[in-house]
C-alpha cells in the first residue's frame, strides 16, 4: 500500500493525549499522558495525532503489533476495531463461520448473546475509545485555539481540514455505534475533560446529529478524490451519508431515500471508476484502485496488528489451501461461509461470476460441525500478494500490505439502485439497472450477466450485494433493512443455535450495551429484550 500517511500513523504513537471516555471500567493507557495543551501549541504534532485517529481502526496501541496498548484487558489482536466490526456485521449473518470457540465467540453466529459478550465488549469500546480521541482533538481546534496559538496561513488551512477528518471519523463511529447499539451514551467536544457520566441518547437523536455533522463539514473536507490517499474527503462523507440515508426508516422510522440518491449520486460524479478486475480490490496493491473511496490502510512494515487485514487474510485460510497462495506463512484455519451464499452463484468455480473466490477442494458445502474448518467453503478473497504476484512486504510473512476497501463504488452504485426500488425521488430505474450491469460485466467479463429492467427488484438488489460485496462487512446491516436477519422467514445454517437453522427474537437487530458500561454508568438503561 501507499505508505505516506501510514509512516505519519507511526509517528502518532509518540502522543498520547488526556480524552474523557464514555466508558469508565476502560483501563486506557499509557498513563504518561501529555497534557493536550502544550502539545497543540506545535503545529508540527497535528498530523500525527490526525494519523492515531485513523489508526485506531487499524492497530490496536502505541507498538504494535502487541504491547503498549490502547485499551487492555483481554487479548490486545483481538480487540482490534476491524476485527470486531467484521466479525460483528459478518459472523452473525449467513455470509460467515468461523471455527473457533474462543470464550464466547461463538454466540456471535448462534445469535444468542448477552450483555456480558467480550466480543460485543470490545468493539463498543473501540467505537467510543475514537469518540474520545476525536473529541479531544476537535476541542483544540476550534478557530479560537488556533488563534490563540498564532496559528495562521497555509498551516490554519490545514488545521481546518484536519478538524473536518476528524470530525467525519467521529461521525463514523458514531454510525456504528447507532446501527450496532442504536441507544449509547453521547459525548462531543463540548463536554468537560474528565469523570463524568454521559447521558444517553436515542437512535433518532443520534441519526440527527450524526447527519447534521457530516452536512456541516461537507465544504470543510477536502474535495472528493483530491486528499493524501487514506484520509477522507468530501465523497468518504458523501458515501457515509448516503448509508445514513439508506438505513434511516431502520433507525428513525422515517424513510430518506430521496436523500439517498441525492448523495450516492455526488459520489458517482465524483469521478471514481470501477476497478477492471474484481479480484484486485482485495490485493495487496489494491492502493491503485480508483474505486475505493475510504480505505482502512495498512502495512506489513508499519501497521502490525494481529487484528484488521492480518486477521482477514490468515483466517480464512486452512485446511488444503497454501498459505503461500495467499502470501502469508501460515493460515488459521478459521473463516468459513455457508451454503446460502454458495447457492448465491450458479456456477461457484467462478468460470461465469468471478466474485465466487470459493475454495472447495477438501471443504464441504454442509456445515455439520461449526468448529471444522472443512464444514463450510472457504473464501479466497482478501490476499497478502499484489496484482503481479508479488508477496506483500513483510518478508516473514505475518502482516499484508492490503488495505480495507471500507467504502467502495460498486457499494454506492447498489445503494443507489436500492433507494430508486425504494421508492426515492430524482433517480430512475433505467441508470440504476445501467449500474448493476457495470458490475454484472466486470464479474462476467462481458455483457452475458446483464440483467433486464423486470428483473431488478429488491429481494435481487440484497442477492446482489451479497454476491458483490460479501465478507466487507455489510451483511448484517443489509438483512436488518431487508427484514431478514432475525425473523423464521429466512434462515441459514447454525442461526439461532441448530444446524438447520431458526428465527431468533427480533430485538436483536440492535446488540446489548456491555455490562461493564451498565455498572459503571447507572444512568443508562438497556436495550429492549436483553437483561441489565
Amino acid at each position: 500500500m501507499n505508505t505516506r500517511f501510514i509512516k505519519n500513523m507511526a509517528l502518532a504513537g509518540v502522543i498520547t493525549l488526556t480524552a474523557a471516555a464514555c466508558d469508565h471500567s476502560l483501563d486506557i493507557t499509557p498513563k504518561y499522558d501529555v497534557v493536550s495543551s502544550k502539545v497543540y501549541q506545535d503545529f508540527n504534532n497535528y498530523k500525527p495525532i490526525l494519523a492515531k485517529l485513523y489508526a485506531g481502526y487499524a492497530v490496536t496501541g502505541q507498538q504494535g503489533p502487541a504491547g503498549r496498548p490502547d485499551i487492555t484487558g483481554g487479548d490486545e489482536g483481538a480487540s482490534n476495531y476491524l476485527r470486531q466490526y467484521w466479525q460483528a456485521q459478518e459472523l452473525t449473518t449467513d455470509e460467515a463461520v468461523i471455527a473457533w470457540n474462543d470464550g464466547n465467540l461463538r454466540d456471535l453466529h448462534e445469535m444468542d448473546w448477552t450483555s456480558s459478550n467480550e466480543f460485543l465488549r470490545a468493539l463498543y469500546d473501540r467505537i467510543f475509545y475514537q469518540v474520545a480521541l476525536t473529541n479531544e482533538f476537535v476541542r483544540e481546534t476550534t478557530d479560537a485555539k488556533l488563534g490563540e496559538r498564532g496559528i495562521t496561513g497555509a498551516n490554519l488551512d490545514a488545521a481546518k481540514e484536519f478538524r473536518a477528518e476528524a470530525r467525519f471519523l467521529r461521525a463514523l463511529s458514531y454510525w456504528h455505534a447507532l446501527d450496532l447499539y442504536g441507544n449509547v451514551p453521547f459525548v462531543t467536544e463540548a463536554d468537560k475533560v474528565g469523570f463524568f457520566l454521559p447521558k444517553q441518547t436515542n437512535r433518532a437523536e443520534l441519526f440527527s446529529y450524526i447527519e447534521s455533522e457530516l452536512l456541516a463539514i461537507e465544504n470543510e473536507l477536502v474535495a472528493a478524490r483530491q486528499n493524501e490517499y487514506g484520509r477522507a474527503d468530501q465523497a468518504a462523507a458523501w458515501t457515509l451519508l448516503t448509508k445514513l440515508y439508506l438505513n434511516a426508516e431502520v433507525y428513525t422510522g422515517q424513510a430518506k431515500y430521496t436523500e439517498a440518491i441525492t448523495y450516492a449520486q455526488k459520489v458517482i460524479d465524483a469521478g471514481f471508476t470501477l476497478e477492471p478486475e474484481y479480484d484486485h480490490l482485495f490485493l495487496a496493491d489494491n492502493h491503485t484502485s480508483d474505486e475505493i473511496i475510504f480505505p482502512i490502510t495498512f502495512d506489513g512494515l508499519r501497521t502490525t496488528t494481529w487484528g484488521g487485514m492480518t486477521y482477514l487474510v490468515h483466517a480464512p485460510v486452512g485446511g488444503n489451501m497454501v498459505p503461500a497462495d495467499y502470501g502469508i506463512n501460515g493460515g488459521w484455519a478459521g473463516l468459513r461461509t455457508t451454503k446460502n451464499i454458495v447457492n448465491l452463484f450458479p456456477d461457484i468455480s467462478g468460470n461465469t461470476d468471478e466474485r465466487a473466490n470459493f475454495f472447495t477442494n477438501g471443504q464441504n458445502l454442509e456445515i455439520n460441525d461449526v468448529f471444522t474448518f472443512k464444514d463450510g467453503y472457504a473464501i479466497e478473497k482478501f490476499k497478502n500478494i499484489t496484482s503481479e504476484g508479488v508477496k506483500g512486504s513483510d518478508g516473514e510473512g505475518n502482516h499484508p500490505d492490503t488495505d480495507y476497501p471500507m467504502f467502495r463504488l460498486a457499494d454506492v452504485y447498489l445503494m443507489y439502485a436500492e433507494a430508486v426500488l425504494r421508492g426515492g425521488s430524482g433517480g430512475s430505474v433505467a441508470q440504476a439497472v445501467d449500474y448493476v450491469n457495470e458490475l454484472r460485466e466486470r464479474a462476467f467479463n462481458g455483457t452475458s450477466g446483464n440483467i433486464s429492467q423486470s428483473q431488478m427488484t429488491l429481494p435481487f438488489i440484497l442477492e446482489e450485494r451479497a454476491r458483490e460485496l460479501k465478507w466487507e462487512a455489510h451483511r448484517r446491516t443489509d438483512l436488518i433493512r431487508f427484514g431478514r436477519f432475525t425473523s423464521d422467514d429466512y434462515v441459514w445454517p447454525w442461526k439461532g443455535g441448530v444446524m438447520e437453522g431458526r428465527g431468533v427474537e427480533s430485538f436483536r437487530i440492535l446488540f446489548p450495551i456491555p455490562d461493564t458500561d451498565l455498572t459503571a454508568n447507572p444512568t443508562l438503561e438497556q436495550n429492549t429484550g436483553y437483561t441489565r
